[in-house]
């Protein structure tokens, strides 16, 4: 980045434009004022503040004037270095203090559920998270998103860029780093505050919301980089790793009775076909449709010792089991039953094992995405994804797992996001989609070097020649743009297919009968 010559008084008007900014969207009250300006001008090392009228604006985002401050900190010395990293690290300081306490945000969030109602506490304080500077809405905005049309209705399809990636320089940094343990993970609450580090981010402008679930303590907080509308993460009291017990179906359905606006869901609890952050129980809500809710279900089952529960299998590539019923309790117990019914199963026919033998000990292969909403028939609705994580010396990254010939497009774990429809794909994929594109319009033409490995398209060399061969070289930019996003489409559609454990063939679908016969269901 440039540098940009910061003097003390334009770095001040910068400061009361920022207070300005704060008042007006409620992170602080008047009075607070002199306290935040205190603390910035002190921060940044100005013996006074702006003395001149400051002018009258109304900001959207307090993003280009912390920029601005972040240029004065380079300036004046206060940055170690001038990257992305060292910047993050101080913006954070810089709107930490102009937000009110972490027990003042829970009081407001609150009252504001109690006199109005909980949805308008959760817009509350979903916009003080991006006014606050912790959702970076600037850069989540930079994100590609489409939706692509296939046999199981439009999938959404998201190209991760809000994430920034290291500078070299960091990356080398954090080689010579001391191991540090606090906070334990980027989960725990002791993150509220924190100052960060090159390894760790900086978390002063975050805020929670604690809970009560199952009668224990849980916080509700919204995600930095945001996927979805209102990106909720719900996460445990204790540093304590991720486990789908019976308690997490109490637990879900306890979350949607007081947030009933709101989806919540869990990852599986297994490697492979879990989250990436497995060491912390934790789950994912929010206000969002995805395309597996959308989905409808194609046949009906009944349970007779559950009268109450209405039972289908969903219409989507993955194996989806749908329960909804008013009787919370019988639904509960229901879902808890399958797990553990599941756990059990194996069907040597589907390669489904729920157990295999290591050293003597015995580990288990069968596990649950579970997902819970209210429908719009105001049922509690649980959709059961049933997962199993087995490799193979054809498939060392999974079984049920995205196959090798779909690497290029998504080989990382598939997890609740994308188990509902919602694919989030890495960023190296806009450059070498663009990159695509131009064979594809004829502005490049196919290098010999595709071959050598260590060309960026060499992963793509299959694809992009089955891409000429079905479209040619001279579609018109839009075109090629349209064909690009529709076949990255169907390889997220055949990824979720190969994450499926009863296919969705004729056989995989006699053997999903085969598992529900076999716990109890009846066929409608």
């Amino acid at each position: 980045m440039e540098r940009t010559l910061q003097t003390p008084q334009s770095a001040a008007l910068t400061i009361e434009r920022l207070l300005q900014f704060a008042t007006q969207n409620g992170l602080i009250e008047q009075l607070d004022v002199y306290t935040s300006r205190n603390a910035l001008l002190d921060l940044f090392g100005l013996a006074e503040p702006f003395q001149g009228e400051v002018p009258a604006e109304k900001l959207n985002s307090p993003v280009g004037l912390l920029e601005e401050l972040l240029d004065a900190a380079w300036e004046a010395g206060l940055l170690e270095e001038n990257t992305m990293t060292y910047r993050d690290l101080l913006d954070a300081r810089i709107m930490g203090l102009m937000m009110p306490r972490p027990s003042e945000v829970v009081s407001e969030f609150w009252k504001i559920a109690k006199t109005q109602s909980v949805e308008a506490a959760t817009a509350y304080f979903y916009k003080q998270s991006i006014d606050s500077n912790y959702i970076r809405m600037d850069r989540i905005a930079k994100n590609a998103y489409w939706l692509a049309e296939t046999a199981y209705g439009d999938l959404e399809i998201t190209i991760n860029l809000s994430k920034p990636e290291k500078d070299p320089k960091e990356i080398a940094l954090l080689k010579t780093l001391p191991q540090s343990s606090y906070p334990l993970c980027l989960l725990c609450v002791d993150n509220l505050g924190y100052a960060g580090r090159v390894n760790h981010p900086a978390r002063q402008n975050l805020r929670v919301i604690p809970l009560e679930l199952d009668s224990e303590k849980w916080y509700l907080q919204y995600s930095p980089y945001v996927y979805y509308n209102e990106h909720s993460i719900i996460f445990h009291e204790k540093h304590i790793p991720m486990k789908t017990t019976a308690n997490t179906f109490y637990r879900l359905l306890d979350f949607i009775e007081q947030f009933p606006h709101y989806f919540i869901g869990s990852n599986a609890d297994l490697p492979i076909v879990g989250g990436s952050i497995l060491n912390h129980d934790h789950f994912q809500g929010g206000r969002h449709k995805f395309p597996m809710e959308k989905a409808p279900s194609e046949k009906a089952f009944s349970h007779a010792d559950f009268a109450g529960v209405k039972a289908a299998i969903v219409k989507w590539p993955m194996s989806v089991l749908r329960l909804s019923g008013h009787n919370k309790q019988q639904l509960y117990k229901l879902a808890s039953k399958l797990l553990d019914d599941w756990r059990a199963y194996s069907d040597a026919e589907a390669e489904v094992l729920a157990f295999s033998e290591k050293d003597g000990q015995r580990i288990p292969h069968n596990t649950i995405t579970p997902i819970a909403r209210n429908n719009a028939r105001g049922e509690y609705e649980l959709d059961l994804v049933l997962r199993n994580n087995r490799t193979s010396t054809e498939h060392p990254d999974g079984i049920f797992h995205p196959h090798q010939h779909l690497h290029h497009i998504k080989k990382e774990n598939i997890g609740l996001i994308e188990v509902m429809g919602l694919a989030v794909l890495p960023g190296r994929l806009q450059e070498e989609l663009a990159a695509i594109a131009k064979l594809l319009t004829g502005e490049a033409e196919l290098s010999r070097e595709l071959s050598d490995p260590s060309h960026p398209l060499h992963k793509h060399a299959d694809w992009i020649a089955a891409l000429l061969a079905k479209h040619g070289a001279s579609l018109t930019a839009d075109a090629a743009n349209t064909v690009l996003q529709t076949e990255v489409g169907s390889k997220f559609m055949d990824v979720l297919l190969d994450a499926g454990v009863f296919k969705r063939d004729e056989a995989g679908q006699a053997a999903f009968g085969r598992f529900l016969a076999a716990v109890g269901f009846a066929q409608l």
